[in-house]
């Protein structure tokens, strides 16, 4: 099991005072240590720093140099085109440089014709996604026209009849691409009349499913019963959250999650799917980091102390497991960093700002270094947002407004 993570070395917490009287000669010796050592001010300098450097090797990368008429092959958020657009809009938000929205836009644009005849219709792997970023970028620029453009195309997105009900490729993927336009474009963008009939299909899809079991929902991808937040009934319920629901659909959505409690592993990790006793991921797609991001939720949504004790929980396991020899935001250090940047907004404590610190810190001083020398994973698209270095950007961005930090294309 330890061959998928680096031990975790590094002290529990650094008080931001011993952090500003750690520097001198009696300071730390070793670049990991003088990092974790850093006042947050400074460090989220470097990491601002090393952000827009990440990001100008991702677009030279993925996109290259003189683009004009590029075809796109992969216009996904995911692994593709999509994920570099995100990025740079991501940089356009924090320096206000118009360069990044102005590519930001032409990548989109790939994508929107690359994805024209997709039948995907999610944000992180389809359709949808192309087509609300464009709006954002659209908005952003003062571009009414294309504004237009790209929520007509949204609106005329149909869901087919078999979809599953997941993230990545179902229906929940679908809805999170509505409430994304409705917080970052206008409120009322995406009716509820359109988003309910959709949520009706994912309740009774989980209700018939669960019939003989003791978990009020239930769904199966690909034969499986998953629990993680890309496949399963984390990513599920966290969408559902944000859904305007009955009653008894809250209560059904707050039974899942105590069941998943209940039936987590003895070490505080959840299992990737139903019955499964291979304790080994600690991922955001599969294990405690996306159900821990699912609880953060739930305690905000119900108040509940167990969703809160259970995120700390969760929170722990990604501590102690989740330095991985992968750098991404699915399978990846950049991914579980966000467990702890979550955790912070939720109860303002500063020993998760120093965990996020700390994880970033790690990547910062060794993640390319580590990649070079075959030792931690790059990702099988390198330079993608949730596979490889464009997530470590996209992290590294987010933690200079660590209150403003959200794990993208997934929390709102």
């Amino acid at each position: 099991m330890a061959d998928r993570f680096f031990p975790n070395e590094m002290p529990d917490f650094v008080a931001e005072d011993e952090a500003s009287s750690a520097s001198g000669s009696g300071g730390p010796n070793d670049s990991l240590t003088k990092l974790l050592h850093l006042p947050y001010k400074t460090l989220s300098h470097k990491l601002q720093k090393s952000a827009l450097d990440l990001k100008q090797m991702v677009v030279r990368e993925t996109w290259g140099l003189s683009p004009s008429g590029k075809r796109v092959n992969d216009f996904t958020l995911y692994t593709g085109a999509l994920g570099t657009a995100f990025l740079l809009f991501k940089s356009y938000q924090l320096t206000k440089d118009a360069n990044d929205l102005k590519l930001c836009s032409q990548i989109v644009k790939a994508c929107d014709s690359a994805s024209a005849d997709s039948g995907r219709v999610t944000f992180i792997c389809g359709r949808a996604g192309v087509c609300a970023l464009g709006a954002l970028t659209a908005k952003h620029a003062g571009d009414e026209r294309l504004l237009g453009h790209y929520l007509r195309q949204f609106k005329e997105i149909k869901l087919p009849s078999d979809l599953p009900n997941e993230l990545l490729y179902g229906r929940v993927g679908f809805l999170w691409a509505c409430s994304f336009l409705n917080k970052h474009v206008d409120k009322d963008t995406i009716s509820a009349a359109r988003t309910k009939p959709v949520v009706d299909d994912i309740i009774k899809a989980g209700r018939r499913m669960s019939s003989k079991g003791k978990c009020p929902l239930m769904y199966e991808w690909h034969g499986k019963k998953y629990w993680g937040a890309a496949h399963g009934l984390a990513g599920i319920m966290h969408v559902l959250m944000d859904m305007e629901l009955k009653p008894d659909e809250l209560e059904d959505v707050k039974g899942t999650l105590h069941y998943m409690i209940k039936n987590r592993y003895p070490s505080g990790n959840y299992p990737s799917s139903e019955g499964s006793e291979s304790d080994r991921l600690v991922h955001w797609c599969h294990g405690a980091p996306g159900v821990a991001l699912t609880l953060v939720k739930a305690a905000e949504v119900f108040g509940d102390k167990e969703f809160l004790q259970a995120a700390v929980d969760a929170g722990e396991v990604v501590w102690n497991r989740g330095i991985l020899k992968r750098v991404g935001i699915c399978h990846g250090i950049s991914g579980n960093t966000y467990v702890f940047l979550s955790l912070y907004r939720l109860t303002s404590n500063v020993e998760y700002l120093y965990r996020a610190k700390a994880f970033a810190c790690f990547l910062l001083d060794r993640a390319q270094k580590l990649i070079s020398e075959g030792k931690m994973h790059g990702g099988d698209r390198p330079y993608s947002l949730f596979e490889g270095i464009g997530g470590m950007a996209y992290l590294f961005l987010d933690m200079t407004e660590p209150s403003d930090a959200r794990f993208p294309a997934y929390e709102l």
